[in-house]
């Protein structure tokens, strides 16, 4: 999801070209919400349909499909996520609308591809279509808006679609986190901002939030599914929601627990990963952080594997000449990488422990 300099990134954006922003699947909800109404009440499909996001900002939407009969209306648009790598680019977002019956007000469905909470700690309570407080109150503000420009009280039922939506949803956490059927209408600012991997960080605090809400003693984040394997071997009796997809996000994590926090936390990643996380950094990605060789070195305290450490084209390779030589390698990164956890956390009330994973799912060192 990054790139290294000197290297064509994996969806083809050359290295140092400007890279586009995109719209999340709120901002494309709203839209199509705003086209579809504005045809049930005056007739015509505005397109492309303009609306206004949190911080201001105005962009105009094209359409891609709309049907209007005499007691609804429906307008799609197809989201494009710019140059973030969205599960949802490309998704076509569907917003039908009918009006209700007087004093009835704004109500919200979920349709096809959308998915329905059922679990507490999430932002929308449990048996509530899957759409996020921003992406509702900037529909309302909305329906709001052209019903009083017409004269009419906002009694109004709104149905958002997502085709394919369920199949997309099985790439996401929502499945976990207990929001079935389908994809979740997501996002605060309108924007995606690339290689933000917002949608996955977002994932990550309603994962806490789900644990907190259940009382959950411990949850476990992991770079993996190896790790995240290794780690529920431990402890076979935690349920599946106590399991964070952490990838290489360990400051969304950390920070959030900060915050939020949960009486104990057990983090678990590759040697790789978790050398990174005791360098101090909080993003494990290749792209944009890498294992510093003289701090393996360093953390190996043994001149004689120096030269061979530094040396080393993987860190995998420099922890096998340190086990080779007796000398625990993965114990000094874990003991390093929980200072890292202790120091992000601060004083919140969170008990962490590490697990070092190997290629073979093997816990080599735990801290």
């Amino acid at each position: 999801m990054g790139f290294n300099l000197g290297k064509r990134r994996e969806d083809g954006v050359p290295p140092g070209a400007a890279l586009r922003r995109g719209w999340t699947t709120g901002a494309c909800a709203t839209a199509a919400t705003k086209a579809a109404l504005t045809a049930l009440l005056t007739g015509d499909f505005p397109d492309p349909v303009e609306i206004t996001l949190p911080k201001g900002e105005r962009p105009g939407f094209a359409l891609a499909r709309t049907h209007l009969s005499a007691g609804a209306a429906s307008a799609s648009i197809v989201k494009d996520a710019g140059d973030d790598p969205d599960v949802t680019h490309l998704a076509e977002i569907v917003a039908t609308v009918r009006f209700t019956a007087p004093g009835s007000g704004l109500q919200f469905l979920a349709g096809e591809g959308v998915g329905t909470v059922t679990r507490p700690g999430l932002p929308i309570p449990p048996g509530e279509p899957a759409i996020n407080p921003v992406p509702r109150r900037l529909m309302r503000e909305v329906v709001e808006a052209l019903c009083a420009a017409e004269g009419r009280a906002p009694d109004v039922e709104i149905t958002i679609s997502v085709p394919n939506g369920e199949k997309l949803a099985e790439k996401t956490w929502n499945g976990r986190l207990g929001i079935l059927g389908g994809l979740s209408i997501l996002g605060t600012t309108g924007i995606v901002h690339p290689f933000s991997c917002s949608a996955w960080i977002h994932s990550i605090h309603r994962g806490i939030d789900v644990a907190r809400a259940a009382n959950l003693s411990r949850v476990i984040a992991a770079t993996g599914s190896a790790s995240e394997d290794a780690a529920r071997r431990l402890y076979p009796d935690l349920p599946d929601i106590a399991c964070l997809d952490m990838g290489d996000f360990a400051g969304g994590v950390l920070k959030y627990l900060r915050r939020h926090p949960v009486p104990t936390l057990t983090l678990a990643g590759g040697f790789a990963k978790l050398t990174k996380l005791a360098q101090g950094s909080l993003d494990l990605h290749s792209g944009r952080s890498q294992v510093d060789f003289a701090f393996l070195a360093e953390l190996a305290a043994t001149p004689a594997l120096e030269p061979a450490i530094l040396s080393a084209n993987t860190a995998k390779e420099a922890l096998d000449l340190a086990r080779d030589a007796g000398v625990d390698l993965a114990g000094h990164v874990a003991t390093r990488a929980l200072a890292t956890i202790r120091e992000t956390l601060g004083a919140a009330p969170v008990e962490a422990e590490i697990l070092v994973v190997d290629r073979a799912g093997q816990v080599v060192a735990r801290a």
